[in-house]
């Protein structure tokens, strides 16, 4: 066993909470300490546990899916932090409405005798470029 693995586990696990949208699951992988953070793709800084806790609950309640494919996806460990940056390929419906995107994320975790903690998370949209016309040569 790697010292990422248990890392990598609870940020699969983080991604399991999301998709299935179970508030409680949610709640249990987060440190319930006031300097928690979390950026949504879209939102202003929320900090502290309620806050935090508070963003998913309204995610949740107004979301019928979620689906993530995890991609380029580096794990570093250092002492009782760790951090993992990835793209979230996701496909969500919301309002009836299915929309795709691709999130860059940065989720990062604490260390203590009963586990790893998310204490981060910040997701930011990653703008795509389309596709243009390829330029011929004559």
């Amino acid at each position: 066993m790697t010292a990422e693995d248990p890392v990598n586990d609870v940020n699969r696990r983080f991604y399991e909470a999301f998709e299935s949208l179970d508030f409680k699951r949610m709640e249990g992988i987060w440190l319930r300490e006031d300097y928690v953070k979390c950026v949504h793709p879209g939102w202003a800084l929320l900090s502290g546990w309620d806050a935090v806790m508070e963003s998913w609950q309204r995610i949740f309640e107004n979301t019928q899916q979620m689906r993530f494919t995890l991609t380029n996806v580096q794990t570093r460990v250092r002492g009782d932090l760790a951090w993992l940056t990835l793209y979230e390929n996701l496909n969500a419906t919301q309002q009836g409405q299915t929309n795709a995107a691709v999130v860059l994320a940065t989720n990062i975790f604490e260390q203590r005798p009963d586990g790893w903690f998310m204490i981060h998370h910040h997701g930011s949209p990653v703008m795509m470029a389309q596709p243009g016309p390829h330029p011929t040569v004559q």
